[in-house]
């Protein structure tokens, strides 16, 4: 199966986003958690978008994985409420995919790359049964569209770091949902990698669904992404890249005066 039978199957013909107001997918208010005692988030508010591509950045330590957990039901939140599609999470979960951080994931469990790409199609397989030829197919397009089909039958602890973050890229791109959360995709991979990656979330942006990824290189953000979350604990400024991405902004993010700020922002 191609690509663009893929996408024709799963709905994912290709679209572009008008040009009226972006419709608010995400709206997270008055947000707050803890580790522990130790406070992690604190009074975070804002809204996504329909059809945006936004980075979230900030410094170490400032909660920005924590924040995408406990949006995600992941880790419990002291205060404030998080509406997805004007809904509680658990209602729109196939609507929802995440993409974890490689350190996160337990590489040694039994699975070659295609299981673990059909796992994003277990809400249409439904749980204790078996894959048909359909998913089987949908599942090896995801891949083909990552460029690592030929990789379907190898063990996933065997592949290189770049090939594991393209197949739980290409798990969440079968899942077919209209909201993408990515924790680092582009940490520790190679330049092809890299490339291959943004091109995907390029695309799904131009149909129509939302992005939001956890990103640390700063340089790239203004060639990336077209929105941008500054956090450290709480929302520092949020808006479209342009706008947002300051270097008044990222002294606020990082704290003090940073010399290095002029190489990110001139």
């Amino acid at each position: 199966m191609k690509t663009e039978q893929w996408l024709e199957e799963t709905g994912q013909a290709r679209r572009t986003v008008g040009s009226g107001p972006a419709e608010p997918v995400l709206e997270v208010r008055d947000l707050s958690a803890a580790y522990r005692k130790n406070p992690v988030l604190a009074d975070v508010n804002f809204s996504v978008g329909r059809g945006t591509l936004t980075c979230i950045v900030g410094p170490n330590g400032a909660g920005k994985s924590t924040l995408l957990k406990v949006m995600l039901d992941l880790h419990p939140r002291l205060t404030g409420t998080v509406s997805f599609f004007g809904t509680t999470y658990q209602k729109v979960k196939s609507r929802v995919g995440y993409v974890p951080q490689r350190g996160a994931v337990d590489w040694d469990f039994p699975a070659d790359a295609l299981d673990v790409v059909m796992m994003g199609l277990y809400g249409q397989i439904g749980w204790l049964r078996w894959p048909r030829r359909r998913h089987r197919e949908l599942a090896l397009a995801a891949m083909e569209k990552m460029g690592i089909e030929h990789l379907a039958k190898r063990q996933i602890s065997q592949l290189s770091g770049g090939q594991q973050q393209r197949v739980f890229l290409a798990r969440a791109l079968v899942q077919d949902a209209d909201l993408y959360f990515l924790d680092e995709p582009l940490a520790g991979v190679d330049a092809a990698t890299e490339w291959a990656i943004m091109e995907t979330l390029r695309d799904l942006k131009n149909r129509g669904k939302t992005v939001l990824v956890v990103h640390h290189d700063l340089h790239t953000v203004r060639d990336y992404f077209d929105h941008v979350l500054l956090f450290n604990r709480t929302v520092i400024a949020h808006g479209p890249t342009e706008e947002t991405f300051t270097r008044d902004n990222l002294a606020r993010t990082y704290g003090g005066t940073l010399r290095w700020l002029e190489a990110v922002v001139p």
